[in-house]
């Protein structure tokens, strides 16, 4: 736990203390940012407060006195709900402004981990509840070096092991043989374990109308076969696997033959020229130390798609924050799903993935991009053109 940090962070933006609760592991950010151990398993309510300035304060039940003791400052116990309500309002004293895990009308549902009764309880002492979701970003979502590398290492391996998905198509479709979505799933996946490589689900495998789903996953019941004059689409995502790895995601399209229809080319360079407008606004900001906020990455985009009229077509955001967690905790590039106006900070990663989802097919292109303290930049390699397979 970085305490003297997040004390200087609090100051800076106004607020009289970080009080962070859990219960039943219902908020994970709680416990990545205070350092507990993995295997901790709390059946009671705890409280743990970081004021501006001062030692930190804890609440914890008797029964599981000893819950928080790997944290530095004050403990006191509780047994009877009376006696929990009285040494809450006992450890708030002092402060009038309290970040927590909380997020105004659940616009970042990432955050918002705390749940309603819990505010009322906290609002009844006459405090004032705000948001930790710039906290959460700073002390969450930023990236060490040593992540930065294992990201970059991991995107180095999973590109190879898009190529040869691809490649393991062509081959079957010259020789004349049977391929479908799901094999190349279960190919793909043989090799990020050859690869030393994790994931939490798919990946992605998406013929034609599959394509459209942007969520959709095959399995032996619902796989398509590939055969040329498809679209295919492969969407795919994985970390290293080494303690505090962080994922690499990106996603791809092809055509099954040498001469790709018009109208799919079109589509594919608007979705192009649209993820480059985004992230080129990205790097520029950075460029000329200009802050920005992740809804406007996302306003770059739409707006791209928009005037080519296929804005109806664009119905997921822009982006997501990326972390040891496919979808992190960070500004993610939204402006549709939600308003994220959380300024993007250095050290921090995200997706940048329009796409157009028509009846017959669905394109989109995704890549990373890595915010640092001196610039922007596209961590891995651009689909410039469709791949014909």
């Amino acid at each position: 736990m970085e305490l003297k940090g997040i004390q200087n962070e609090i100051r800076a933006r106004g607020f009289d203390g970080w009080l962070f609760f859990d219960h039943h592991g219902r908020d994970p950010l709680a416990s990545r940012i205070l350092g507990l151990p993995v295997d901790l398993e709390a059946s009671r309510r705890w409280y743990y407060l970081i004021p501006a300035t001062g030692d930190p304060r804890k609440l914890v039940h008797r029964i599981e006195s000893r819950t928080l003791d790997t944290l530095p400052g004050d403990k006191k116990c509780y047994s009877s709900w009376t006696d929990q309500h009285r040494r809450l309002e006992e450890l708030l004293k002092g402060c009038s402004r309290v970040a927590m895990q909380y997020s105004p009308k659940c616009a970042i549902p990432y955050v918002s981990n705390v749940d309603a009764g819990t505010l009322e309880l906290i609002r009844g002492f006459g405090k004032e509840i705000v948001s930790s979701a710039d906290l959460v970003q700073i002390f969450e979502a930023r990236w060490t070096a040593e992540q930065v590398e294992m990201h970059l290492e991991a995107g180095r391996r999973v590109d190879q092991v898009r190529r040869d998905a691809f490649n393991l198509v062509g081959e079957r479709i010259r020789n004349g043989q049977e391929i479908g979505e799901y094999e190349v799933q279960q190919f793909i996946l043989a090799r990020f374990s050859q690869s030393n490589l994790s994931t939490n689900h798919g990946p992605i495998v998406a013929v034609n109308q599959h394509a459209s789903d942007p969520h959709y996953e095959p399995s032996p019941a619902t796989s398509l076969p590939i055969e040329k004059g498809n679209m295919v689409l492969i969407d795919l995502w994985a970390k290293l696997i080494f303690p505090g790895a962080v994922y690499y995601d990106v996603t791809w399209v092809g055509y099954c033959g040498s001469s790709i229809p018009a109208p799919v080319e079109k589509v594919f360079e608007i979705v192009r020229d649209a993820r480059k407008s985004a992230s080129q606004f990205v790097i520029d900001k950075m460029a000329w130390r200009q802050t920005f906020a992740g809804y406007e990455v996302d306003d770059v985009a739409r707006a791209f798609i928009e005037k080519e009229g296929f804005g109806e077509f664009f119905f997921h955001r822009t982006g997501h924050s990326i972390g040891t967690e496919v979808h992190g905790t960070g500004a993610n590039m939204d402006n549709l799903e939600s308003h994220d106006d959380r300024a993007v900070i250095a050290d921090t990663c995200f997706s940048i993935e329009p796409g157009i989802y028509l009846p017959e097919f669905g394109i989109r292109s995704e890549v990373n991009v890595y915010v640092g303290k001196e610039k922007a930049f596209v961590t891995g390699e651009e689909q410039e053109q469709l791949i014909c397979i």
